[in-house]
């Protein structure tokens, strides 16, 4: 590969990056949203059972059972984040590689 193409690719890469960390941080603020929301959602359901009067052993899965879309949008939440790294990760070691071939280049004078 020609030294042109690979600094091309390198930019490339370094744009896509860019974007990718812009993309973590709003998958990062979603995550963290979506927990707060469930656990107000799961403090509601508790208190709610609990003035309802039910008995204190049942009120823990009942809670769950009552918010467990919040408790499913968390999930998938914190999974879109985690995912989201692991691509930002594989891009930098796409640059770190790209960057490592051009400088092989550079130094054999290709």
């Amino acid at each position: 590969m020609e030294l042109l193409a690979l600094t091309n690719e390198i930019y490339a890469l370094s744009q896509r990056l860019d974007k990718a960390a812009g993309e973590v941080y709003k998958l990062g603020n979603k995550k963290a949203l979506t927990e707060r929301t469930y656990c107000i959602e799961l403090m509601q359901a508790i208190m709610t059972l609990k003035a309802d009067k039910t008995a204190a052993t049942l009120i823990p899965d009942l809670a769950r059972g009552m918010t467990a879309e919040s408790k499913f949008q968390r999930d998938l939440a914190e999974v879109q984040y985690k995912s989201a790294i692991e691509a930002l990760d594989a891009l930098k070691s796409q640059l770190t590689a790209l960057q490592t071939v051009t400088k092989y280049q550079t130094d054999i004078g290709a």
